[in-house]
């Protein structure tokens, strides 16, 4: 068996890992390389490898740093199946469509702009088309379903607790007798947040593929003190008559805002003020959860039975047409914007910094990671002026971060996570994190565990396993 990794190896966007036995190749994720420009375009059209040599794609879920580049695979000649949960098909469906429809509206109005200083234009990865086409290869399947991938393949899928429907592979491959088996963590959730379930203990396997977004270190506390540190922001808004803007991605982290909103609100700890969500996706995705009670916690399901959506109130706005939006734009405060992409790097939420940032009432409040050379990495490695839409643009606004709200496991986690497996595995990739956090999570392993052979891989780079 072969692992090759053509995305996310020392970096932490557009995953894409290829295993290969004779005859047969599948690929673990395929996600949009973001960050700078011309990089993104070059990773998101060169794949390093030929998608119509792929029998297969695992996906293991929605988010679009791991499923944005699916719609590209059979504009190239990919024929096969796509697998994942059900819950993944229902939002990664949605989620490609949205991004189909962003890059259209920002490759024109990056083009405005490029075309006034005689630049070549930007054109979009895939339109909505192309994402049909790729949405009827979707096999849905449920957690720990056995599929047969090929004769000699099989697969199943493991709840990871990140988002709706996420999910660790294992990969089994049988020949002569001997089998090999791969796991691959896609990203892992934390234990005791809102809605999800907790991850499930992993399956054993013979090769892990580990992801290391948090590999070197360890989420704020979630408790008093980050409810404290939400009042202080409501508190602000509402002094200040000031806007709150936090990207966010679509699934997951709006929907778990909200929740943790609403719960300051019913204990009579804040006033509530208007929260606005801005994205058409937010809305359908926030319908999808409805239809998979397979995914929720104990305390979720109750809600749900007991009082409805539990996502609903009169203060909680849904936004979906692009003239409200804009009209975001010219209201004043107090008020919450959320809105995607979590990385600020399309979307909505660029014309609400486009027009909040220079403001020193405003806040910006991030909840998740910023991949590097992102518009939301820049903003929290305090950039005085930042690029938006390519045009230098001053901050004033104020930059919060709420580490504790993150959907990804941290680093002790992660080694938790590995320590379940039994028996250990003989190898382990670690993939999905900066470099700095990959080698520092490497070593953590390497020293608790010194028998198993731990490796960091490169872009592009191919081991035999």
């Amino acid at each position: 068996m072969k692992l090759s990794f053509h995305g996310a190896a020392r970096s932490v966007t557009g995953s894409r890992h290829m295993l290969e036995v004779p005859g047969f190749r599948l690929l673990l994720d395929c996600g949009l390389f973001q960050g700078r420009r011309d990089e993104a375009h070059r990773q998101n059209r060169d794949f390093g490898f030929d998608p119509k040599s792929l029998n297969a794609v695992l996906l293991s879920h929605a988010h679009i740093d791991h499923s944005g580049a699916l719609p590209v695979l059979p504009k190239h000649g990919f024929a096969g199946k796509v697998y994942l949960t059900g819950a993944t098909a229902d939002l990664t469906g949605l989620m490609l469509e949205d991004s189909a429809r962003v890059q259209e509206s920002d490759s024109s109005y990056v083009n405005k702009v490029e075309q006034r200083r005689g630049r070549a234009s930007v054109r979009p990865l895939y339109n909505a088309d192309d994402v049909r086409k790729l949405v009827r290869r979707f096999e849905g399947a449920r957690y720990r379903e056995l599929l047969k991938i090929s004769s000699r393949v099989t697969a199943s899928f493991h709840d990871a607790g990140h988002i709706l429907g996420s999910a660790a592979i294992r990969v089994k491959y049988t020949a002569r007798g001997n089998t090999t088996t791969v796991l691959f963590s896609g990203d892992l959730g934390r234990f005791n947040m809102p809605i999800l379930r907790d991850p499930e203990p992993p399956p054993p396997c013979d090769v892990l593929i580990l992801e290391s977004t948090y590999g070197d270190r360890l989420h704020e506390a979630d408790g008093e003190s980050m409810k404290q540190k939400a009042l202080d922001l409501l508190t602000h808004a509402k002094t200040h008559r000031s806007k709150i803007i936090v990207p966010a991605f679509a699934v997951g982290r709006t929907q778990e805002l909200i929740m943790r909103i609403k719960l300051l609100v019913g204990e009579g700890r804040v006033d509530p003020i208007p929260i606005y969500i801005d994205s058409p996706l937010a809305s359908r995705a926030t319908e999808i959860f409805s239809r998979h009670p397979e995914c929720y916690d104990e305390e979720t399901t109750k809600t749900f039975t007991s009082s409805g959506d539990p996502f609903a109130s009169r203060y909680i706005h849904f936004v979906t047409s692009p003239e409200d939006s804009k009209r975001l734009n010219r209201m004043k405060g107090p008020c919450v914007i959320i809105s995607a992409s979590g990385m600020c790097e399309g979307g909505r939420v660029v014309h609400h910094l486009k027009h909040a940032i220079q403001d020193e009432a405003n806040v910006i409040v991030f909840v998740g990671f910023q991949a590097e050379h992102t518009l939301g990495r820049k903003l929290i490695e305090g950039w005085d002026v930042v690029p938006i839409f390519g045009v230098p643009t001053p901050r004033r606004a104020q930059i919060v971060k709420f580490n504790g709200l993150s959907a990804h496991a941290d680093r002790n986690d992660l080694l938790a996570y590995t320590r379940s497996i039994n028996p250990l595995p003989g190898k382990i990739f670690i993939v999905h994190g900066e470099e700095k956090q990959a080698l520092s999570l490497a070593a953590a392993l390497q020293t608790e565990h010194p028998g198993i052979d731990v490796t960091v891989p490169h872009h592009g780079s191919l081991h035999e396993v």
